[in-house]
This record gives C-alpha cells, structure tokens and sequence, in this order.
C-alpha cells in the first residue's frame, strides 16, 4: 500500500502477509483477466463469429505473420501448459473453416485460411473502434502501457517460477 490509502483485495488473509501489494495485484490481474477474456468473446460475435476466449488467441496467434506454426508453438507463445487445449481448440477453428493445416515431414503446420484472415481482419476493425481509440483519448498512454506490459512479463516469470517451485513441495 502506498500514500496512505488502502488496497483493494479480494483475499485479506493473503494481505497480511510480507507482501501485501502483491494481493493488490493478484485482485487487479482477476479482474483484468476477466475483462479481457469478456472483451475477446464480445469482439469475435460483434466481428460474426463465437469464439471462446483460447480460440481468439489462438487464431490471432496463428494469423501472426502470417507463417504456419506448430501446436507445440502455439502452446509456448500463449503460455498453455495443456496442449491438449490447444488441439482442441485447433480442431474447432479447423472446422469452423478459419485455419487450415498442412503436414511437412513429420510437422503439422496451421496456417490461417481467408475466412480466418478476414475474421481477423473484422475484429481488428472492431477493436481499433471501440478499445484502441479509447485508450489513446483516455490513457494511458503507449508508454505506460509498455511499461505495464514489461511490469506483467516479469511478474508472469515469477510466478511461473513460483509454480515450478510448488510443483515440487
């Protein structure tokens, strides 16, 4: 807690410990997490399609750059420890008709499909309409938000360290 005011938790028996901001910041990654995962959803029906929260990274990880990746890939970039839900996940988009795979050798490659391409496209639409030009007129501003995005990357390692850790007790 800093300049006197009292910080927002959900859990106070975790405040109380050596650590109490980070309670603060758990409360806050929550509710972020939600939001976000409310906004992914929200932005795929407004762009046509319902999608859940992981098909919407999926496809958006996918439609990046345009260059086929592996499941195994996908899994890494999005931080998803069951590749399962990835496979799963996959097949639903691969039906849907959005992405399309391709075998090299031994590889199975996903690569976005038109349709996938211009879901993408639409949600990008959507998302520069209604989020991205809200950010810019209210903040923060690009700089804030790269240094919060650093501030989540360092704290993700943490608690993925962390993790290893308790798998371990």
């Amino acid at each position: 807690m800093t300049s006197g005011r009292r910080a927002i938790v959900s859990s106070a028996h975790l405040a109380d410990g050596s650590a109490p901001a980070l309670s603060e910041l758990e409360f806050s990654l929550t509710l972020a997490a939600a939001a976000f995962q409310r906004w992914m959803t929200r932005c795929a029906a407004a762009a046509g399609l319902a999608l859940t929260p992981i098909e919407v990274l999926i496809l958006h990880t996918v439609r990046h750059r345009d260059r086929p990746k592996r499941i195994a890939d996908i899994a890494l970039v999005l931080d998803i420890e069951d590749t399962h839900l990835v496979t799963y996940a996959v097949r639903k988009l691969e039906r849907a008709g959005l992405i399309a795979t391709r075998r090299e050798g031994k590889e199975k490659l996903l690569v976005a499909t038109e349709p996938g391409r211009e879901f993408c496209a639409g949600y990008r639409d959507i998302r520069e309409r209604l989020l991205a030009k809200a950010v810019s007129a209210d903040g923060p501003d690009a700089a804030a938000l790269s240094e919060a995005a650093d501030l989540l990357r360092r704290v993700s390692g943490q608690y993925n360290q962390a993790a290893r850790a308790a798998a371990t007790l």
